[in-house]
């Protein structure tokens, strides 16, 4: 036990030098960090924001086939995320992950850029006669096809890392490390935010408006901005090294274990005899026992064939598993519900980035009824706007206002607001239905000319899309900045890059499901008697009625989501229901020190 305790001694001494070791520079590396990530932003965004336009008129694709390729693009990119996340924290760090990621990104904006540059990278440039307009060919497919590669492993390291590895900048034990923390979150989602509407705005005109290969160019001189800037640092960042099994061997194990020990009955046991030991390195706060999905606790019964070290731990954790870890596992399995129904809210918002570029190409963009048009895949815009004005408004006065009432931290629980922003997600779609009606019968009725390779043009002006987009931005700002929170808070301390991935494979899954949907409702109605609801020309489809269903769905997962709500149980929040949970976590304690002194 002496050995045992000048063990753990000598470890804690050896961690505290380490500490001191530390230079957290803070604001001082954040140049090169935030400046990093708007260049990023700016060049990922300023591509990917009219890519639509983009595979349809230069690539000669059709509405449906690019659709469902920027959707399983998006993804792909999303769901990538999972990996990447895991391979940073078990291998490679945040720096690593970062300078590789951000080096990929700049390579596959690089090639897209190329495409429209050289001219027999994409096919020729359709005439007036629809009949004679060619596709790509394989190469020049397989050519693009390979920036999309490259998209998706820069997504994969730089999506779950680049907030993270800017939270290690500043030391978290200290008053003005914490601030520092927090004025970062603030500036993070600002830079976001302006790289977003700059993209929409300015490189979309000139992609739009001068020149493809231009207005792709641009966004990707400034990726390399951003990798040289990332690069520019590296003598000064904090670099956190990973260290220890890797969270998601802990999670497997536990679910390893709990298999193992299946037929094991936990009323046949004594209480202490549930393995509650903590590791004094773990960053992860003790969790308390809770009653649901109780089966997983026989992860932690401790058999005659289990051994404990010394120390506590156990001497083979494929055999034996703490509380602890049954109840990390737990905090994960309650979640999967929530982000089952963050999948099917995300399908409406897809909508706005893909459908309505289609829409606004065939209503009348012109301001004011003069020869300026505003490019299709700018009227996104308006969501962002929403969006960044609403957040300093909930925040400084909503948020306020409610504490006040509730006298809740946050004014309403995380999952209150996720709950508003599903709610206006359903209504946002069913305006986009009513809207998308609107603007046909006008194309039908009253053109004022006609989109090459789409169809006539609607005397309705794009302006009507504005409530839509506001809708869609004030549903974002609850339930996509609520779940960003949800997961960093209900997860684990060390599965926060996991928690971020975990957040960008929900887009994933929203994106499969929309392209599934559309191919789904693009085949049936194609040889129903009402038509296809999906064509190249939308004034012969029924959009407005893809947008009803999308909206019956929305509102199924509303209520799926309230029931999945009011069953939650949040991280930390004890749950025993019965006088044997409150036996256990009474005498689960005194079990731990009763092994330390083995």
């Amino acid at each position: 036990m002496n050995v045992a305790r000048k063990s753990e001694s000598e470890v804690e001494t050896m961690e505290k030098n380490e500490e001191a070791e530390i230079k957290y520079r803070g604001w001082k590396v954040m140049p090169f960090i935030i400046g990093n990530e708007t260049f990023e932003k700016l060049g990922t965004i300023g591509t990917l924001a009219n890519l639509l336009v983009y595979l349809t008129t230069v690539f000669n694709l059709d509405s449906i086939t690019a659709t469902n390729i920027i959707n399983i693009f998006n993804g792909s990119a999303s769901l990538s995320t999972l990996i990447g996340a895991f391979l940073c924290d078990t291998y490679f760090g945040r720096y690593k992950t970062l300078g590789f990621a951000t080096i990929a990104s700049f390579l596959g904006l690089l090639i897209i850029q190329l495409t429209a540059w050289i001219k027999e990278m994409h096919p020729a440039q359709c005439g007036k006669d629809s009949s004679i307009c060619k596709g790509p060919n394989t190469g020049q497919m397989a050519f693009l096809l390979s920036a999309f590669a490259f998209l998706i492993v820069g997504a994969a390291g730089i999506r779950p890392c680049n907030l993270a590895f800017g939270v290690d900048q500043f030391n978290p034990k200290t008053e003005s490390g914490k601030k520092g923390i927090n004025s970062f979150f603030n500036w993070y989602f600002f830079t976001f935010t302006f790289a977003q509407m700059i993209s929409l705005s300015l490189i979309v005109y000139v992609q739009a408006n001068v020149s493809w290969a231009l207005g792709l160019g641009i966004p990707a001189a400034l990726m390399l901005i951003s990798c040289t800037l990332f690069y520019m640092g590296s003598n000064y960042y904090v670099k956190v090294k990973t260290s220890g099994p890797a969270p998601l061997t802990t999670i497997v194990q536990a679910i390893v274990v709990a298999a193992k020990k299946r037929r094991l009955n936990l009323s046949h046991y004594p209480l202490v005899s549930l393995f509650d030991y903590v590791s004094p390195h773990s960053i992860n706060s003790k969790l308390p026992h809770t009653s649901q999905f109780r089966f997983l606790d026989k992860a932690a019964i401790i058999t005659p064939e289990d051994g404990i070290n010394p120390d506590g731990s156990a001497s083979d954790p494929w055999n034996l598993c703490s509380m602890q870890q049954v109840e990390e596992l737990k905090c994960l399995i309650r979640v999967i519900p929530i982000w089952v129904a963050g999948v099917f809210f995300y399908v409406a918002i897809v909508q706005q980035n893909t459908m309505l570029v289609f829409q606004a190409l065939q209503a009348d963009r012109r301001v004011l009824n003069s020869n300026f048009k505003i490019p299709a895949a700018s009227y996104t815009i308006f969501q962002m706007l929403t969006l960044t004005l609403w957040l300093p408004i909930y925040d400084r006065i909503i948020v306020p206002s409610l504490q006040r009432l509730t006298k809740k931290e946050g004014g309403i629980t995380i999952l209150q607001r996720m709950g508003i922003g599903m709610f206006l997600s359903a209504l946002c779609v069913f305006v986009s239905g009513v809207v998308e009606e609107r603007r046909r019968t006008m194309a039908l009725t009253n053109p004022i000319g006609r989109e090459p390779r789409k169809g006539d043009i609607s005397s309705m002006p794009a302006l009507w899309f504005i409530p839509q987009l506001a809708l869609a931005g004030l549903s974002d700002a609850f339930t996509l900045v609520g779940q960003v929170e949800f997961f960093y808070k209900q997860f684990p301390e060390n599965m926060k890059s996991i928690a971020a991935s975990l957040f960008f494979c929900g887009l994933a899954g929203s994106s499969y499901l929309s392209s599934f949907l559309i191919s789904i409702i693009h085949k049936v109605t194609a040889k129903s008697a009402t038509g296809n609801w999906l064509p190249q020309d939308l004034n012969k489809g029924r959009l407005d009625y893809f947008y009803y269903v999308i909206t019956a769905l929305q509102v199924f997962n509303f209520c799926y989501f309230l029931l999945c709500a009011k069953w939650y149980k949040y991280k930390g929040t004890a749950t025993t229901s019965s006088t044997h949970d409150l036996q256990l976590d009474q005498l689960s304690k005194p079990s731990q020190k009763t092994l330390n002194t083995v």
